[in-house]
């Protein structure tokens, strides 16, 4: 269960990663900038050598390495991550990157709380397969006139959840996938911490 807290008390957000952690070090800097009413208290990760690891320790974040490998009976996966969650008294999750599948029993745990960014305009070019560049290769193929980012709840399904906030980047004549991607990650990080402020702004 989600604990309880007083509403004077900072909420306490989890980031999920699996790369570098871009997004979640821009989440991190406007926390810290703007002193939006939070701390994110956990990094999790499937990938134990990741940057966003090594940035969470670097910030005194608690890096916790989770996956098939430090557990390999699904349901003892499962169980973990939530005992981590508990631990840690998470009001909020935040996937960044997570290259994972979230497990049913955590989204049960969690309704509405569970946050994800996806490099598209949704429920343009989301679902299973579709991630980084393979998204951005997909828009230009199609000849879309636009693209964008998509914060959005996640749900059981691939980029499903209700949409929380969108912003549109054109795509150019002479766009490449890599152009292309360069560009909507920098709309990204501003979009999900404008998301994650609207979150805190409704609790």
């Amino acid at each position: 269960m989600v604990s309880i807290k007083k509403p004077d008390e900072k909420k306490r957000l989890a980031v999920f990663c699996s790369g570098n952690g871009s997004n979640f070090k821009a989440l991190h800097k406007r926390i810290r900038e703007k002193h939006l009413p939070c701390d994110i208290v956990l990094c999790l990760s499937n990938n134990s050598q990741c940057g966003a690891m090594t940035y969470a320790r670097e910030n005194n974040i608690d890096a916790v390495h989770l996956s098939t490998k430090t557990h390999p009976i699904a349901q003892d996966y499962t169980n973990a991550m939530l005992r981590k969650l508990q631990q840690h008294r998470i009001d909020l999750i935040l996937l960044a990157g997570y290259m994972k599948k979230i497990p049913n029993d955590v989204i049960k745990a969690y309704p509405k709380k569970i946050l994800n960014i996806h490099p598209s305009l949704l429920p343009k070019f989301g679902g299973e397969g579709m991630f980084g560049l393979h998204v951005h290769q997909a828009v230009v193929a199609a000849k879309e006139p636009e693209s964008g980012a998509t914060v959005h709840f996640v749900d059981a399904d691939y980029d499903t959840g209700e949409v929380i906030l969108q912003r549109r980047v054109p795509v150019l004549p002479d766009d490449s996938p890599e152009s292309l991607a360069e560009r909507v990650l920098a709309v990204e990080h501003q979009l999900y911490a404008d998301a994650l402020e609207k979150i805190l702004s409704e609790a």
